[in-house]
């Protein structure tokens, strides 16, 4: 929907602006008007350059009521900041009750009109379409993502102004609504960032830091949008686990509209009184969400001050926020793990340079036992491993001395495929691992790797789980869901609580959402960033293919990793500067940003600490 789209008929003319090395161009037209014909579907506008800005025209005199509906659609997807042009095709009272802001519905295409619902006459003075489409999408109030099926049918109608004979919109649905593309162009995802509630999970003067993925418009300001919504507090799905360190009530001061870095790339935040009275650890905590949350945004942000009316409360620059708060992994992983063709536990240097195999100190690294998975604890301490029947899981530290204990889980699945999955470490030092057995299929937890585990309970759970990763953050984990032909990824919230005069928590994984709901078939997937995933699998009736995909379920920004054929297991670290390493049909191969496969070895089951 925009200047340079092709075709359809009842289009409104576009402005757009285009910045370039000549300086600012304005761009504008008008399309000729049809005076008769059914309404045509609103196309979907091709991805434009980031830097164009596309402006809706007006509605022009006497224009039709299929131009007006055309006209409206095309202004939601501009880029004017508070959809004012599109307000002058609604009356003046729906202008007033309707709120864009309360959500947006992405479609496969743009929206289209069913034109066999047309109800009333042209030469009458009320006239009500049917705004139609595939959804694919849905952004609330929070601007948070969620995927959506089926079919959307919204009802339009208009009416004749008596006085001055224009056709005007007096009832529409509420939100705005456009297609895939043009959500594309229009918004970018964001993370915005709190502290994760569970005391286990970092330290008092370390919290750890959890994304809180949201999507913002693109050209309309981002980084204050970004600011503003992170003073709002987290979306309604993180919320139960998270934390905010700015008191309540806390907002940009009065008659604050923008926020802009100087040209040293410190931004000034102004805050509300709310904000005045806190300590140098509380606001240092508030600086750096402020700034983990704007760091991918442009123009960049170095440094964060935060003020109070004329009282300097704190700053701090992107060189400490690790002095206020862990994000992602508390430290960058030393190896990257798999197993020889002698089942034995092997490591290489973590990066693009490490060639060279050798086996971890311990009984991992002897061969003793025939494995087939394996997990390394994040401070690449302690390992876990599933023999290579699947039926037992065995932990032992990554130390010189001592041999390989009793199994500390075992499974009592018929056959390999039914027994144990491969395990993982989340940050409190705690072990997550599925038990596929038909007759009792199970999630466990087994604290700090050992004791009896805790079930952990998933009231919406419908399949059985194939594969297990949890976060960095600790407080959310990623499911492989095997049911019947199909197999998906899922992303549950993780929820610990102390019942009064219980020993152990109750572990929970609530609010399963989908990630990946294009792909039929998951064959590997692992954590690939704050709330990005990478994740091979196979479309309905397509062949494997390799993406990232958002833990909210839309897709990132950016090319997809370079294909990889016969791909069975996956492992990628928190940062894009160390390689995604894989298991495939070549053996262990690694991935540097950028570039393509190179095999490095033969082994299997690769992973980095987690």
């Amino acid at each position: 929907m925009g200047a340079d789209r092709e075709g359809g008929a009842g289009r409104s003319p576009m402005r757009v602006l285009a910045y370039g090395v000549c300086g600012v161009v304005l761009l504008s037209g008008c399309a000729s008007m049809p005076d008769s014909g059914d309404v045509s579907g609103v196309d979907s506008t091709p991805r434009q350059d980031t830097q164009v800005r596309v402006f809706a025209m007006p509605p022009p005199d006497n224009a039709l009521p299929s131009d007006i509906v055309s006209g409206f659609l095309e202004a939601l997807t501009s880029d004017d900041p508070n959809y004012s042009t599109a307000r002058q095709y609604l009356t003046k009272e729906a202008s007033q009750a309707w709120r864009p802001g309360q959500s947006s519905t992405v479609l496969a295409d743009g929206p289209g009109i069913d034109s066999n619902r047309l109800g009333g006459r042209e030469d009458g003075n009320d006239l009500s379409f049917t705004l139609t489409g595939k959804k694919v999408a849905r952004v609330d109030s929070q601007q948070a993502y969620s995927p959506a099926s089926g079919v959307y049918n919204a009802p339009v109608h208009l009416t004749r102004d008596k006085k001055t004979n224009q056709w005007r919109i007096d009832r529409l649905p509420q939100g705005v609504v456009m297609g895939k593309s043009d959500f594309q162009r229009n918004y970018l995802p964001v993370n915005k960032y709190y502290f994760a509630t569970n005391a286990a999970a970092g330290t008092a003067s370390h919290p750890t830091a959890v994304a809180d993925p949201v999507y913002v418009r693109r050209r309309v300001d981002p980084m204050t949008q970004m600011v503003r919504s992170l003073l709002n507090g987290p979306t309604n799905w993180l919320d139960p686990v998270v934390r905010t360190s700015f008191p309540t009530g806390t907002e940009l001061q009065k008659g604050v509209n923008t926020l802009t870095p100087d040209d040293q790339n410190r931004l000034t935040v102004p805050l509300n009184a709310k904000a005045a009275k806190v300590g140098t650890h509380r606001c240092t905590e508030m600086a750096a969400q402020v700034l983990f949350t704007l760091q991918n945004l442009t123009p960049a942000v170095d440094e964060v001050e935060l003020r109070s009316g004329d009282e300097q409360l704190c700053s701090l620059s992107e060189d400490q926020p690790g002095a206020a708060a862990v994000r992602g992994t508390a430290r960058d992983p030393g190896y990257v793990y798999f197993l020889d063709d002698k089942s034995r536990l092997v490591r290489i240097a973590a990066g693009n340079n490490g060639t060279k195999a050798e086996p971890v100190p311990g009984a991992l690294g002897e061969g003793s036992r025939a494995l087939k998975s394996v997990a390394v604890s994040r401070d690449e301490d302690t390992g876990a491993a599933v023999s290579g029947d699947g039926k037992d899981l065995y932990v032992a530290p990554l130390a010189a001395v001592g041999s390989l204990a009793n199994p500390v889980l075992t499974s009592r699945g018929k056959t390999e495929k039914d027994r144990l999955t491969a395990p993982s470490w989340d940050s409190h030092g705690d072990l997550w691992i599925a038990d596929r057995d038909p007759d009792d299929p199970r999630l466990l937890l087994l604290e700090q790797g050992r004791g009896e585990p805790v079930v952990v309970k998933i009231p919406e759970l419908d399949g059985r789980i194939q594969a297990v990763r949890v976060a960095a953050d600790g407080v959310r984990v990623a499911l492989v869901v095997a049911k019947g032909d199909k197999t998906s990824l899922v992303i549950g919230r993780i929820e610990r609580r102390q019942e009064t005069g219980e020993d152990r928590p109750t572990v929970s994984v609530l609010e399963l959402r989908p990630a990946s709901p294009e792909l039929e078939s998951v064959t590997a997937m692992s954590w690939a960033g704050d709330s990005r995933l990478v994740v091979a699998g196979r479309e309905q009736g397509g062949v494997q293919t390799m993406r990232y995909v958002q833990a909210d379920g839309s897709t990132p920004e950016g090319p997809a990793p370079a294909a990889l054929s016969g791909i069975k297991e996956i492992t990628a670290a928190d940062s894009d500067s160390l390689p995604m390493v894989a298991y495939s049909e070549d053996g262990i191969v690694r991935l540097q940003s950028g570039a393509q496969w190179q095999k490095v070895t033969d082994g299997v089951a690769p992973v980095y600490p987690g």
